[in-house]
């Protein structure tokens, strides 16, 4: 019944295709999406991937965002939160927890300069800093292991093709955001708070 009701709506907003539209329709969805779907998939588990915690070996357990965040500041000391978001692209609040956790590990202190108590610059500790390198060494451990599996099956140049398509299809996403003002994605607690 709810079906039909859709349907009826459908139709009389003009968005019921013809049985011929509808057929044409399907298979091009059909093609483009069993194509298509493995994007998805690979982006699902790589988001599990990247919000898993991770062991570098130092007994602080980290996703891969706090690692490469840490590293950042590792590798930019004096850099800010704001900094921060315009590199990840994730709000500010976002990449305050994420660093108030680096914080609260004591992996990174937040310093105020003298005369500019509104500006707040992140450096590493000594344990943040070692952590940083730990990470460092397992990313190359880690990618060099990923490229020998892909190697097994795909070409250097097959490599090399999908990293630039990767690349650009990163850029044209990015630009959909900017043209279609999607918003940033928040956390659950802000989406509850705006309800």
């Amino acid at each position: 019944m709810e079906k039909e009701a859709l349907a009826k709506t459908a139709d009389e907003n003009g968005f019921i295709p013809s049985n011929a539209e509808s057929g044409f329709i399907n298979q091009t969805f059909q093609a483009l999406n069993d194509r298509h779907n493995v994007i998805y998939e690979f982006v699902m588990r790589y988001n599990d991937y990247i919000y898993a915690e991770h062991d570098y070996g130092n007994g602080h357990p980290l996703t891969m965002i706090e690692s490469h965040t840490l590293t950042y500041i590792e590798d930019h000391p004096g850099t800010t939160v704001t900094e921060l978001t315009g590199y990840w692209h994730k709000t500010k609040g976002a990449v305050s927890q994420i660093v108030s956790r680096l914080e609260d590990l004591g992996l990174v202190t937040k310093t105020k300069k003298e005369g500019n108590g509104k500006n707040v610059y992140l450096y590493v500790t000594e344990t943040g800093y070692q952590l940083s390198c730990s990470h460092k060494l397992y990313d190359i451990l880690d990618i060099t292991k990923t490229l020998s599996k892909i190697q097994k099956e795909c070409t250097p140049a097959e490599i090399d093709t999908f990293y630039k398509v990767i690349s650009v299809y990163y850029k044209v996403i990015c630009r959909d955001f900017e043209e279609n003002k999607i918003p940033k994605r928040q956390g659950k607690r802000r989406q509850k708070n705006q309800e």
